[in-house]
């Protein structure tokens, strides 16, 4: 993975101004700065918000993107502002009281056996039947969760009973690089 301070700086100024442009309804800026290989990747991503005292105020993602990652960031963005459907939109007055972060994922592996999971390393997507769950990697260290609270809370995201991983779920991996606003 690997982004330079310079290409993780270009990304969260990205967000941040997609996330103001949706609050204040004024139009999206155009995006420049995004003449790197890497920011021309097309990798899966998560846009998170946060209040300034640590609270969630938005995450959405994508696991795979046709589009550039500068690009998945900006809409993963304006998503995680407006449409998270556990949060109202982000507003105007809240744009100075926000912090954003951004994680930039791996290809999703398939496991058969969670003691390949390692907490903080590695986030989870369980899916079972319709029901799908994926909670990133910094949730566990966050919660101090071990390998197994991590895998039924992830159910719980799921909609899914704590230990459905056990029977039937299939469950995969994946890394993410994180980094926020200062």
């Amino acid at each position: 993975m690997g982004l330079s301070e310079k290409e993780r700086k270009t990304l969260l100024k990205i967000a941040r101004d997609a996330i103001g442009a949706v609050a204040t309804g004024r139009p999206l800026p155009a995006l420049t700065g995004c003449n790197s290989p890497a920011l021309e990747e097309r990798r899966g991503a998560f846009v998170t918000i946060h209040t300034r005292d640590g609270r969630l105020r938005g995450c959405i993602g994508v696991f795979q993107s046709d589009k550039p990652l500068y690009e998945t960031i900006r809409d993963m963005a304006i998503a995680s502002a407006r449409d998270d459907p556990r949060f109202s939109p982000v507003r105007e007055e809240e744009l100075g009281q926000i912090k954003i972060e951004i994680s930039v994922l791996s290809p999703l592996k398939k496991i058969e056996n969670v003691e390949e999971i390692e907490v903080g390393r590695h986030g989870l997507y369980i899916v079972k039947g319709a029901n799908r769950g994926v909670l990133l990697p910094q949730v566990a260290i966050e919660y101090g969760f071990d390998r197994y609270q991590f895998l039924d809370q992830t159910c719980l995201k799921a909609g899914l009973p704590p230990g459905s991983w056990r029977e039937g779920a299939d469950i995969y991996i994946f890394e993410a690089e994180i980094f926020e606003e200062e």
